[in-house]
């Protein structure tokens, strides 16, 4: 088998990051792979049917090579069918938050869920049936037997890791490249091997130390918002760079207008790791929910999945009214570099000239 990087035949350094939840639209995966790039979908919350209908949209926009991403461990399911979420209470102050927000979007009030059925092992089956050219994925590594059905039909296999340790691991596992996600990075923590705290580390202490610990290709993952980035990432001896905030800015980008707005307006240094919207540690603008739920402090929060379950009317109530203080707002720290809104391509033009500038200046 080639290597990743031949295999995939990118004219640029460029992988737009998997953004689970709707933000990488076809339209956006395939405009990044037209351009020489590598578009993701981010499948982890989709059914297997779903995953075959966004992948054959995807294959009747490009012809180039496109990646699938799933969660490595079920998002809201088990391997093989429904999970029956926890029967945990769930503490009082988190229904009065609740509540309140519900109110405010005119909803019912919040009722528990009792069980959310996405089976990991449909997903795997849809994604190497997808025709994607990679299958990645993230939270923890995926049974062997799928990365060995992955390589079988002449895929690429990428992981992501948050340490040297995990991305050791992942080689181990078979994998072709590893992502190396800084603390910066926007939206949730690929972290499966340490405790949260002690593998926030940035991307650029994070990359040179991946790269010496592995054989295989590195990725660089968080807080990549232009050209200097880019350039500094590959000095670093990254392979490619993984960007997901910057193409959130994009036309094709799939997230609501109020959301769009409040990447335009943050200035990077008003993200912060929460747990309030899925349980799970995650980066994002910070807003009157994220606010009201960190202040009842961790400890009162649901993990993953219940919170996630939880929150997800409010959210969805809150993107049809364009209403951002009740959206997880997921972004980066360089959210504050954002450019303005323009075409994927267009934007992959401005990022890979300033680069290329930037390398010519240094030669």
């Amino acid at each position: 088998m080639p290597s990743l990087p031949d295999a995939l035949g990118l004219s640029v350094p460029i992988i737009q990051a998997p953004m689970a939840g709707g933000g990488d639209t076809p339209e956006l995966v395939a405009a990044v792979s037209n351009r020489g790039g590598l578009g993701s979908v981010g499948a982890a919350y989709l059914t297997a049917e779903q995953i075959a209908a966004t992948a054959a949209r995807v294959r009747a926009l490009t012809d180039r090579s496109f990646a699938i991403n799933l969660f490595a461990e079920p998002p809201v399911g088990s391997p093989t069918g429904p999970l029956a979420l926890p029967e945990d209470p769930i503490d009082p102050a988190i229904w009065t938050a609740l509540a309140a927000t519900h109110e405010s979007l005119g909803l019912q009030a919040p009722r528990r869920p009792a069980a959310l059925g996405l089976a990991l092992d449909a997903q795997i089956t849809a994604a190497l049936e997808s025709g994607a050219a990679v299958l990645s994925f993230t939270f923890g590594i995926l049974p062997p037997a799928a990365i060995a059905a992955a390589r079988d039909r002449g895929m690429g296999v990428i992981g992501t890791a948050t340490t040297p340790v995990e991305a050791v691991a992942l080689t181990q596992a078979g994998v072709d490249a590893v992502v190396a996600q800084g603390a910066e990075a926007g939206g949730h923590r690929g972290t499966f091997l340490h405790p949260f705290a002690e593998a926030m580390i940035g991307t650029m202490a994070l990359v040179p130390r991946i790269v010496d610990a592995v054989s295989v290709p590195v990725i660089a993952s968080g807080g990549i918002m232009d050209g200097r980035g880019i350039a500094a990432a590959r000095a670093l001896g990254a392979v490619w760079v993984q960007l997901g905030t910057v193409f959130l800015t994009c036309t094709e980008a799939g997230v609501p207008p109020a959301y769009k707005a409040e990447l335009a307006r943050a200035d990077g240094g008003d993200t912060r790791i929460t747990r309030a919207y899925s349980g799970r540690p995650a980066r994002g603008i910070a807003n009157r929910f994220m606010a009201d739920v960190d202040a009842l402090g961790d400890a009162r929060i649901p993990g993953f999945p219940l919170q996630n379950a939880l929150t997800r009317p409010m959210r969805t109530a809150a993107k049809a009214a364009g209403r951002a203080e009740y959206l997880s707002l997921w972004a980066g720290q360089g959210v504050g570099l954002a450019p303005p809104a323009m075409p994927a391509a267009a934007l992959i033009d401005r990022l890979m000239a300033h680069a290329d500038q930037l390398a010519d200046d240094y030669r």
